[in-house]
């Protein structure tokens, strides 16, 4: 039995292709750049950051992970020719709350010992600071082996609440 999540992702995908005329699209990305971004459910990367379909790579994740994002990042730029990273970062982010230690406590809670020893030592890499967060990943990524130095590279803050972008670095 498919659950309600499911039969919705059905109808709305229905409702989609019935007038979709995208196919056409080249696989690489049309403007050669890669968005850097977090997965919270209040983002919306095409829209407020002006992303039309097969403009860019949008690589999601907790907190907009510079190191959970690099295999991603390499693949676009070495596969498939992007040239440009924008990493974007937001107010309000869960990885502001918590520290390594109060995440694995929470995993060894709710999963006992099996889940415990199969992310033992995992760095679930929270950030305290969101300017410094940025900063961080900015200087990740400049320093990696792994990303060209002809790569440009730039970090922002979008601001949940009221939908705006600012520069950091």
């Amino acid at each position: 039995m498919a659950t309600e999540i499911q039969q919705n992702l059905e109808k709305k995908n229905a409702e989609y292709a019935s007038s979709f005329k995208e196919g056409h699209l080249a696989l690489p990305p049309a403007k050669k750049y890669a968005v850097v971004t977090c997965m919270d459910a209040r983002i919306d990367p095409a829209a407020a950051y002006g992303i039309s379909l097969g403009d860019a790579h949008v690589i999601r994740n907790a907190g907009g992970n510079a190191r959970d994002a690099i295999r991603s990042l390499v693949i676009s730029e070495q596969l498939l020719g992007t040239n440009e990273i924008l990493l974007i970062k937001h107010t309000g982010c869960g990885m502001l709350t918590f520290k390594n230690e109060d995440a694995h406590a929470v995993v060894e809670k709710n999963l006992g010992a099996a889940g415990k020893q199969e992310l033992a030592g995992l760095d679930f890499q929270p950030f305290p600071d969101l300017e410094k967060g940025v900063e961080d990943d900015v200087k990740y990524l400049k320093e990696s082996k792994a990303i060209p130095d002809s790569v440009t590279i730039s970090g922002w803050v979008y601001e949940v609440e009221t939908g705006k972008v600012r520069k950091v670095v």
